[in-house]
């Protein structure tokens, strides 16, 4: 839903990046409807093995800086990857420049998987 600004009350400071907070999968699964994804890896990661979250966006992390304008900043923003390093790197990115609602999906897509929770190839 555009301008929804979802706030994470189980959110946690990432351990990297300060400022950063990541949120689980089960949060995200929970919000999901409310927030835009997206989904940092590279293409071939976006439609393989492990899949990506329904209604995902692909931007992949080295191209960040020349779609960050296309982003909103009034809606909750949640950065996912394989592991949680480059969704946090993105994170740290968009807060740098005046994101506030954006968060990490700690343990990336492998934990998604993990969990059983639906993806989409």
């Amino acid at each position: 839903m555009p301008g929804s600004i979802v706030e994470f009350t189980n959110k946690t400071e990432n351990s990297h990046f300060e400022g950063v907070f990541d949120i689980s999968p089960a949060d995200l699964l929970k919000h999901q409807s409310s927030v835009l994804v997206v989904d940092v890896r590279q293409p071939e990661e976006y439609t393989g093995e492990l899949g990506h979250i329904a209604d995902s966006r692909l931007i992949v992390l080295n191209t960040l800086p020349q779609h960050l304008a296309e982003l909103p900043k009034d809606q909750s923003i949640v950065f996912v990857c394989l592991l949680g390093g480059r969704s946090s790197q993105a994170t740290a990115y968009a807060r740098s420049q005046g994101f506030e609602h954006v968060y990490n999906m700690t343990g990336g897509m492998k934990l998604w998987n993990q969990l059983n929770l639906p993806t989409e190839r």
